[in-house]
């Protein structure tokens, strides 16, 4: 820290220049497939950068035949691709030279740099600053699919001190990704070995438990329209369909989202007991992604939610919808448009295991100790990555906060 501020009062004593984005970046061209019918390639979809990472996992191989519309994007080794369509889940990466020449998506804005002006390093820890996010939420666009123009997000200005500066910035900011990555590779070990026992214990293979139909087991209720314009700091608990798939785990007890106490009777809630899900997502495993409410009272449900009103240990229900066999179910009743979206009739003809309440409760009380030491915050891996990610965050907001040339 202390060579970087010797090398800021060195080289940039008066302050930093502020430069929209797009006098630093140099043009991206797309694929003309007509041109490249025997080649294949990586594509890089919205859902194959992990938003918690910023690394590239899943990819899918296409060519001119099989590539969908939105393939058309190439990218090289240092270029930055930010998601635009709902921006706010911070879905980027820096690509590696592992993708470079591969093909992204037009969901993505992608931004390459120009040599000897901005380091794409540099670059990318600004594209995960809160005053970028700040920027963001302000000028996205849209109430039920948010989305930001690639124009905008290139019209946000970011300091550009020299590149020395630029560089050793970088350099401490990257130590504490890669530590964390380490961390994160343990931890989706253990995460994979967490999902083989649940799925086991789930099966109930060679054992006389009946499958029943949601349909049959209880109701889906589906929640009520409220917008961004809603939203208060105290009033009525709500659950956005978004919560379920960037906060929620298995369950939950208390909210995050509050709604204005005079729209009550224009809602619809769920009740402690229910099983909320979302009803559309970018992937399959979002759509129709469940979170048991166990909270002491009633909490009003986005239009975007279904509830699942039963009778069975609702944590039970939760954990059956996260199997793979649950998900591989679910995936034949999701409508592949640009935005998935839940067939509620023909989901709900999905069966889940119904053993005795009580081998409910005892398979919730295992399972809630492997989420744990996966999911929980408060101890183990998950809190140590935690810890080292609010510690890469605060260094990083206050080395990339320049004072602003005159």
């Amino acid at each position: 820290m202390i060579r970087i501020d010797e090398l800021i009062a060195e080289l940039c004593p008066e302050g930093t220049e502020f430069i929209e984005m797009r006098k630093l970046l140099d043009k991206t061209p797309n694929i003309r497939w007509q041109d490249v019918q025997d080649e294949k390639y990586k594509y890089i979809d919205l859902t194959s950068v992990d938003r918690t990472t910023h690394a590239i996992g899943a990819t899918e191989t296409i060519d001119s035949e099989s590539a969908p519309s939105r393939a058309q994007q190439i990218v090289r080794e240092g270029d930055v691709i930010f998601g635009t369509t709902r921006p706010m889940l911070k879905r980027y990466c820096l690509i590696s030279a592992e993708y470079d020449g591969q093909i992204c998506s037009t969901g993505y804005c992608v931004l390459r740099s120009k040599a000897k002006k901005l380091l794409p390093n540099y670059l990318f820890h600004i594209i995960g600053t809160a005053n970028f996010y700040a920027y963001v939420e302000a000028n996205e666009r849209g109430a039920s699919y948010p989305a930001i123009s690639d124009s905008a997000v290139k019209a946000f200005r970011i300091p550009v001190p020299p590149i020395e500066v630029q560089r050793e910035i970088a350099k401490v900011l990257d130590t504490f990704t890669e530590l964390e990555a380490e961390l994160e590779a343990e931890l989706e070990a253990r995460r994979r070995q967490y999902q083989y026992y649940r799925d086991a214990l789930l099966a109930f293979d060679d054992q006389d438990v009946r499958w029943v139909t949601l349909a049959e087991l209880g109701e889906f209720i589906r929640g009520r329209r409220f917008t961004k314009a809603d939203y208060v700091e105290e009033g009525i608990g709500c659950i956005h369909y978004g919560e379920i798939y960037t906060h929620f785990g298995v369950s939950a007890s208390d909210v995050i989202s509050h709604v204005r106490s005079d729209i009550t009777t224009k809602l619809r809630f769920a009740k402690p007991g229910d099983v909320v899900i979302t009803d559309v997502g970018e992937t399959v495993e979002d759509v129709g992604k469940a979170v048991a409410w166990i909270g002491d009272k009633d909490v009003a449900i986005h239009d975007h939610c279904y509830a699942f009103r039963h009778s069975m240990n609702p944590k039970f229900v939760s954990y059956c919808m996260q199997t793979s066999s649950f998900i591989a179910e679910k995936a034949k009743y999701v409508a592949r448009t640009k935005v998935k979206t839940l067939l509620i009739e023909s989901f709900s003809r999905i069966r889940i295991p119904v053993p005795p309440l009580d081998e409910q409760e005892r398979i919730v009380a295992i399972l809630d100790k492997f989420d744990a030491l996966v999911n929980d915050l408060s101890s183990g891996l998950p809190a140590e990555i935690a810890a080292r990610r609010k510690q890469y965050e605060h260094y990083r907001d206050r080395l990339l906060t320049f004072r602003e040339a005159a």
